[in-house]
């Protein structure tokens, strides 16, 4: 399904990805991982034709994108849908307008749209009224699911990229997200990647992960593999999310543990001896 096969790519002397190699399958999403500064987000942008790489190939359902003429790299860049950091939502239009852009740019009838975006908004877990409300008038896990709805929309895309979807978003918004991209895959079969430094969200999501560091493959396998990695990069780079783990079940055996807290006696707990 996709891809990349010994790519390179630097920005003037700088080189920013070496040898970088990794297959995405139909309807598995791979996850990209790895601290910041790492090429995580140029590799979308390489897939997205928007940056050609120095020497390597990315294939795209079996076609090489590096060797595409402008136009077919442009029907080829339809058949994905892009859920940008932050969401990336038009703040001068309606949620409505945003999720429809792409149509309404491609001249589509406006009552057609209308019915796609409320079918959209309806399916990554959004009621339709808000299509009438303006971004900033939402939470920011509902403008990410409104910039999910937009990827979809545009033209029912068999490959989604996410760059970063969960930055930024408070816990319950976050595992909201990763839900709905987890639903994506299992339900409507997309093909995805995702981008993140988050590595509880590469455990729940990825089918497979790829780890960078300073633009190379360090891994390249499951999350049951990543945590078994003995690397020492690997293990340096798990290491504050291992930490967090074991805190968070030594919280819960505390909890457990704990004898129960004193509730004083009221209307529903007479006191032993006490009037019936």
């Amino acid at each position: 399904m996709i891809e990349f096969r010994k790519v390179d790519f630097s920005i003037g002397e700088q080189r920013i990805l070496t040898d970088v190699s990794f297959k995405v399958e139909r309807k598995q999403t791979r996850v990209i991982l790895g601290p910041s500064g790492s090429g995580k987000s140029t590799i979308l942008r390489l897939l997205m034709g928007l940056w050609l790489p120095d020497s390597g190939s990315i294939f795209v359902n079996g076609e090489d994108i590096t060797d595409a003429d402008p136009e077919r790299l442009r029907e080829i860049r339809r058949s994905m849908g892009m859920v940008f950091q932050h969401g990336a939502l038009f703040d001068s239009m309606t949620v409505g307008e945003n999720v429809g852009y792409t149509l309404l740019e491609d001249k589509h009838d406006e009552e057609e749209v209308e019915r796609i975006v409320i079918r959209t908004l309806e399916l990554v877990g959004l009621d339709p009224a808000v299509r009438d409300r303006m971004p900033d008038e939402l939470s920011g896990g509902m403008q990410r699911r409104v910039a999910i709805a937009r990827a979809l929309a545009a033209r029912d895309p068999e490959i989604l990229l996410y760059d970063e979807p969960t930055t930024g978003l408070d816990p319950q918004s976050a595992e909201r997200i990763t839900d709905l991209i987890v639903t994506l895959r299992d339900q409507m079969g997309k093909t995805s990647i995702m981008v993140t430094h988050d590595i509880a969200d590469a455990f729940k999501v990825g089918d497979r992960i790829t780890v960078l560091d300073r633009g190379m493959v360090k891994f390249e396998g499951t999350s049951a593999e990543l945590n078994a990695s003995r690397d020492p990069f690997i293990e340096e780079f798990l290491a504050p999310f291992r930490k967090g783990v074991a805190a968070a079940l030594q919280r819960q055996d505390l909890d457990r543990s704990a004898p129960p807290r004193y509730q004083p006696p009221g209307p529903s707990r007479p006191q032993r001896g006490g009037a019936l």
